[in-house]
């Protein structure tokens, strides 16, 4: 009998094993109807668009919701097991860790000419599909432009004692920090840090909830993507006391980023997710990161949000630093947790 099992699960594992390689190389074993997406992405900003490829394609999309670094230890952590076809992140960081990893499949050139090559990785192993700026997000009843520095260096003063909100387990964020690291170096990035650190700053979840946290005075500025508001101000309109300050100096306070999507080489189902990768990067769907999410296309032929400054006008295209340079993410996590900033 033990035998007789022992056999079976050899069978098992073998068949598994060919249905695998079977789904890799685009056999008919894989589904042809499902797509299993591990998003880094929060699903209010994303589920519209991935509702709309269902109706339009038939194909049956599986979502994992998580924050960007979540998802990319969750990857890392199943390996060559993951069911995930398509890792779409919220910034290159988690992207470049899963590629480093070597599980991340090169995409076809007609995916990647579709944007600038300053909005894919170097290697092509993903691709931007939208773009955003980091920005400081202020009260406007408590301050005006001339009373904010003009870089991130001006908020370890003392004067912001207290005033500060910041998200240390965001992507963005540790995205951000990743940037300091390649701009400044390691040792003047800690030094950043420490002097937010000595103002207290106040810890929040994300993006969303500093930006509310500013327009309700609890803090009165923070480190966020600059779309965020715009959401707020669609919401409640022109009376909500919060605006974004690109700062003037440029540096790591200014990046522009971008969310990405990349397939996994183990992905079953590798058809649907460069299917789904294409109608990403549709002129349809970059009008909706335009009209909807406020962020910047990276696609030719979308009309900008008036509401946005163009990015010819943004400092942080003066910023000497490529998508590739955000990949540090782990290193950037043991920065943080070894000044305290993370458990």
């Amino acid at each position: 009998m033990q035998r007789y099992f022992f056999i079976m699960m050899v069978l098992l594992l073998t068949a598994c094993s060919a249905q695998t390689n079977d789904a890799q190389s685009g056999n008919p074993l894989a589904d042809s109807n499902k797509l299993v997406v591990y998003s880094g992405r929060s699903e209010s900003l994303v589920k519209p668009l991935i509702d709309r490829f269902q109706q339009e394609t038939g194909i049956q999309v599986q979502v994992r919701y998580g924050s960007t670094p979540e998802i990319a230890a969750t990857l890392l952590e199943e390996g060559r097991n993951s069911p995930a076809d398509v890792f779409y992140a919220q910034d290159p960081g988690g992207l470049g860790a899963v590629a480093a990893a070597g599980m991340l499949a090169e995409l076809p050139a007609a995916i990647l000419q579709k944007v600038p090559a300053r909005f894919a990785s170097a290697d092509g192993q993903w691709v931007g599909i939208s773009a955003r700026a980091r920005v400081v997000v202020y009260n406007t009843n408590a301050l005006s432009e001339d009373d904010l520095p003009t870089d991130l260096w001006g908020f370890t003063e003392p004067q912001w004692r207290g005033k500060i909100g910041w998200a240390p387990t965001n992507g963005s964020f540790q995205a951000m920090v990743t940037g300091m690291r390649a701009i400044w170096g390691d040792d003047e990035t800690r030094r950043w840090l420490a002097g937010i650190q000595a103002n207290n700053p106040v810890v929040y979840e994300g993006n969303t909830p500093i930006v509310a946290a500013v327009g309700a005075g609890e803090v009165e500025v923070g480190f966020v993507n600059h779309y965020y508001l715009y959401r707020f101000l669609a919401e409640q309109g022109e009376g909500f006391v919060a605006r974004n300050y690109f700062l003037p100096d440029g540096g790591p306070g200014s990046l522009l980023m971008v969310s990405g999507a990349g397939i996994l080489k183990t992905a079953p189902n590798a058809a649907n997710a460069q299917r789904f990768i294409e109608f990403l990067l549709s002129v349809e769907s970059q009008q909706y990161f335009a009209d909807q999410t406020y962020e910047y296309p990276v696609v030719a032929g979308v009309v900008l949000n008036p509401l946005l400054p163009p990015l010819a006008e943004l400092d942080a295209q003066a910023v000497n630093i490529t998508l590739s340079d955000l990949a540090d993410l782990a290193g950037t996590a043991a920065m943080l947790s070894e000044l305290g900033i993370l458990p």
